[in-house]
């Protein structure tokens, strides 16, 4: 049983309070708490914290880089995901290294308990069940929070991590109700809070696909699919590791399916106006892949175990907001699912956002000091998209509270940096999602060497343990070793001696062959230090990938010096575009909007030119 903790057992003010407790608020409160703070985690429901309210998996393509960085900065995602994972998969293994990323099926409720436990364990972070109402102010600084039942509860920061829940609105067919989620209640008076305070607030749609009865499907006519038979963790931090590996099943559309939604798309609230949110491009429903994708006779279906013993199947790629009697007719076209029930019916979710150009890279509100938002109020969609931003936030919370700098991470660090860049530089029209093409340093950000390129800012921050960081070291010592052995069997330096003295252009020499090969027999190499099967397969891997890519890297790198010029040259806080007649109206216009940290963010802004950047440069340089 999940208890409450007593607010009366803490003293107010707080230092943190956390609206919210999704995958955003339980990072947020976890690294605010672990640097020191005392948090409050406020939630419209207790046993919601960390609930998976869609698919059953984490990580995928890029999402899974974002899993692993949030590791390697001491973040609880990807130990949560060890401990409840059932089907265990890499991505992509036909093609690079770059773009391999872990898959997980995990069982929903074990997942829920494992990251309740760790969020009631948590010495400095207790719990609040309620509404938050308005934002309060003290001065220019944002001082804590007023209940709709008017407690007020003080602070000396308040994150907000509010996911879909703001104004939010649920649809099936022409029935709309306001919810959070299907079942709970949407939070009503917050938006108006946030208007007040001088917030641009938008509105963006999601959806979710309809939850089937186990016992009505027939699992002998539809094809079974498995994980790795060999899988390895997604944490680095996971010692004792045995997972299952259950099956998921995968069915397909037909032509009868597409014509029984093209006859009733109009009872779409997608397509009969009823919504007029923008949903989620990468993650269409069923009706937008029937009518965006006409020419394609069928779609792929996932029915994936939601938890262990359930009697419920998420039936992954057929999310949907047509009238539950439709979505019924449809299903029961699918070879398997011809007497089909389901628990609940599909549905769209239509909620308030902030336009997140109104952030900093802190993801502290520019206008409102104290204040920050993360996760799916900033226009994103993903748990992992959530939790990456929720653990920034907490983090820079903590920093504010005890007047530490501003932590960062530059799009060459990591995708998170990627991910926070591109949210205030530009313009979220739609549910932004991760993708390893958003990323144009992906080469050298890689899920196997999160751990090299981010493990010493954990342990900076505080929030990676020691021992932890050490053994990452030994794991680096190893692999540097053996880059140094292949160099000194052919020349220069580790990488170098994989490009071709001729301009750097990449080769496929008889050393640069040479090399792999040595990788793959590389285990006497690595027996001198009892290297166990888990680091010996982290340390193979990543040497493929370092050999791999090379002579790429080593031209990214030379490219990267000049990018970074831009990024550390600071411009001023009340810099007044429109004084400066060399730019562009559009650039003035949309650089006031913004207003970027540096020239580096300036040049990712959209509508500014290289020749507006050209000449803030020259401006900056006289001021």
């Amino acid at each position: 049983m999940f208890h409450v903790k007593q607010m009366t057992k803490f003293k107010d003010p707080f230092d943190v309070i956390v609206i919210g407790g999704g995958h955003a608020g339980v990072e947020t409160a976890l690294s605010s708490s672990a640097l020191g703070c005392s948090v409050c985690l406020i939630t419209m429901g207790v046993a919601s914290i960390a609930r998976m309210s869609c698919n059953p998996a984490v990580g995928g393509i890029a999402k899974g880089h974002l899993l692993s960085e949030i590791d390697a900065l001491g973040g609880y995602m990807a130990v949560a995901t060890d401990f409840s994972g059932v089907q265990f998969k890499i991505l992509n293994k036909s093609k690079g290294p770059a773009v391999r990323a872990p898959r997980v099926l995990v069982d929903k409720r074990l997942y829920e308990k494992n990251v309740q436990s760790w969020v009631l364990k948590a010495k400095n972070v207790f719990l609040c069940e309620g509404e938050v109402s308005n934002i309060l102010f003290s001065g220019e600084r944002c001082s804590g929070v007023r209940l709709l039942s008017g407690e007020t509860i003080n602070s000396s920061a308040v994150v907000v991590t509010c996911g879909t829940f703001l104004r939010g609105m649920v649809h099936v067919g022409t029935k709309r109700s306001s919810a959070g989620r299907m079942g709970e209640e949407a939070a009503s008076d917050l938006t108006a809070s946030l208007i007040s305070l001088g917030f641009r607030v938008g509105r963006l749609k999601t959806g979710t696909p309809p939850r089937l009865k186990r016992s009505t499907i027939n699992f002998s006519v539809i094809n079974k699919t498995f994980g790795d038979a060999s899988p390895s963790p997604t944490s680095f931090r996971t010692k004792s590791f045995s997972p299952p590996n259950r099956p998921s099943w995968v069915v397909n559309t037909n032509i009868k399916t597409h014509k029984i939604i093209e006859d009733n798309i109009d009872l779409s609230p997608m397509y009969s106006g009823q919504i007029t949110a923008v949903g989620p491009r990468y993650c269409p429903s069923i009706e937008d892949k029937v009518f965006r994708f006409s020419d394609k006779p069928s779609h792929r279906i996932i029915l994936e175990e939601e938890w262990s013993g359930s009697k419920q199947i998420y039936n992954g790629g057929f999310s949907t907001s047509l009238p539950s009697e439709i979505q019924l007719c449809a299903l029961r076209t699918i070879s398997g699912l011809e007497h089909v029930e389901f628990y609940r019916p599909g549905y769209a979710i239509e909620y308030d956002f902030i336009p997140p150009s109104q952030l900093k890279s802190t993801l502290e509100s520019k206008r409102c000091p104290g204040l920050f938002l993360a996760g799916q109020i900033n226009g994103t969609s993903g748990y992992e998209e959530a939790a990456a931003q929720g653990l920034i936030a907490g983090i820079n919370a903590a920093h504010s509270v005890f007047s530490r700098g501003p932590f960062n991470l530059r799009r060459d660090q990591a995708y998170i940096g990627v991910l926070i860049d591109d949210l205030i530089t530009k313009d979220v029209d739609e549910p932004y999602r991760m993708f390893t093409a958003r990323a144009e340093h992906r080469l050298s950000l890689r899920t196997t060497n999160s751990d090299r390129r981010l493990s010493h800012l954990g342990r900076a921050i505080g929030l990676l343990p020691e021992s932890t960081y050490l053994e990452i070291m030994k794991r680096q010592k190893k692999i540097d070793g053996f880059l140094v052995g292949c160099d000194s069997r052919t020349t220069g330096s580790p990488g170098s001696s994989f490009i071709s003295s001729n301009n750097h252009k990449p080769t496929h020499s008889k050393r640069a062959k040479q090399a792999t090969k040595n990788v793959s027999v590389s285990a006497h190499i690595l027996k001198d230090e009892a290297v166990t099967k888990r680091n010996y397969s982290l340390i193979k891997n990543e040497l493929d990938a370092i050999i791999k890519y090379a002579p790429y890297i080593h031209r990214q790198e030379q490219l990267l010096s000049r990018i970074l010029q831009n990024d550390r040259l600071c411009i001023p806080k009340n810099f007044e575009y429109f004084s400066c007649l060399s730019l562009s109206m559009e650039a003035r216009e949309k650089l006031s909007i913004v207003l970027p940290e540096t020239l580096g963010q300036a040049s990712r802004v959209s509508g500014v030119t290289p020749s507006d950047i050209a000449a803030l440069s020259v401006v900056l340089g006289k001021a």
